[in-house]
């Protein structure tokens, strides 16, 4: 019997930015870190995949996603694959405000209320951004042959946005904290590819 092809996807999120602490809306924004703030919480995610050997590297091309890999995964940066499918949602007119700004607009929510799936104004709707993940995803896994362990930095909307399709979590349910993810465990059988398994980036409780 022959044995089920498998790729180990990690998919983790940015370290800690400015406008995290201020609940701005990032969205496609180049935003850097928030320097020495995000350090602790990085070291914990370096420590954790310390001991991984990842046969491709994928990132978003925003500076704090290159910031972030830089710490987590040292002289891995230069061979990463930069993508832009991997950037967070665009949150259009609503990037660089805040929640209590945008709170009583009846546009903002009929947003919320819709879980994603209606777009923001001159924004992304949830199902535009699986489009490109799922694109980028299908490449990830077309590569599984050879690549069997993969390492991905990106954001949080992103990293919810797979646990909705790969997991079936309320959208409500899918945030990861900053330099947290995903180890998302992929399945080939019967012609395609499955989602088998999914845990905690790093380990609750881990020690440093």
């Amino acid at each position: 019997m022959v044995a089920a092809r498998r790729l180990e996807l990690v998919v983790v999120r940015h370290g800690v930015t400015p406008w995290n602490l201020e609940r701005r809306y990032q969205g496609q924004r180049d935003i850097p870190l928030l320097l020495p703030d995000a350090v602790p919480d990085m070291d914990r995610l370096r420590e954790h995949l310390a001991g991984a050997e990842f046969d491709a590297i994928h990132c978003s091309d925003l500076a704090r996603c290159r910031q972030t890999l830089a710490h987590v995964q040292p002289g891995r940066d230069a061979s990463a694959l930069f993508d832009p499918r991997l950037r967070e949602l665009d949150f259009g007119d609503y990037e660089g405000r805040r929640w209590d700004e945008l709170k009583d607009d009846p546009s903002y929510r009929a947003w919320i209320d819709s879980a994603g799936m209606q777009a923001p104004p001159g924004g992304e709707s949830a199902d535009m951004l699986w489009e490109r993940l799922s694109a980028w995803l299908d490449d990830v896994l077309s590569q599984a042959e050879d690549r069997r362990h993969v390492l991905a930095v990106s954001h949080g909307g992103v990293i919810r946005e797979l646990r909705r399709r790969l997991e079936a979590v309320d959208f409500w349910e899918g945030v990861v904290g900053q330099a947290q993810g995903r180890h998302f465990t992929f399945i080939h059988q019967g012609g395609a590819w499955r989602c088998s398994a999914s845990s905690a980036v790093p380990v609750p409780g881990e020690a440093t």
